[in-house]
């Protein structure tokens, strides 16, 4: 989970943002960002509606792992940016860290928000055949 400076305290933040600021659209989730220059840090919010899954629990879930994913890429983000990433898909939920952690680059290299974009390792897939 991220600290508290990097998280949005009410909805009216959110609503500003989606008023706004600009968009990248993914297949499983879209980013919307803006920057604030009253602050000094980015923030983030991950929306996950009801109609991504029922389940309050899932739902969660799903909100956990993105916080997780952004907060990794934290001390890239040098510009004030005001965050908000929207789920659209319970797929999102089935994806490996590492694929989960190259969507969230991508969406944010294609916002050019990352100053210095790491390349993330490739692990070789265990158990493939090599004939």
């Amino acid at each position: 989970m991220i600290s508290r400076q990097y998280r949005f305290h009410n909805y009216t933040s959110v609503k500003r943002v989606y008023q706004r600021g600009n968009r990248v659209r993914g297949t499983l989730l879209s980013l919307q960002y803006m920057i604030n220059d009253r602050r000094r840090n980015y923030r983030a919010a991950v929306v996950v509606s009801r109609k991504v899954n029922k389940s309050a629990v899932r739902r969660n879930r799903i909100r956990r792992r993105l916080y997780e994913t952004i907060r990794s890429y934290g001390a890239q983000i040098t510009k004030p940016y005001d965050l908000v990433f929207t789920v659209y898909s319970e797929e999102i939920n089935g994806l490996s860290p590492l694929e989960l952690n190259k969507l969230v680059q991508n969406q944010l290299q294609s916002a050019h928000i990352l100053e210095n974009p790491v390349q993330t390792s490739q692990h070789a897939i265990v158990g493939s055949k090599d004939s």
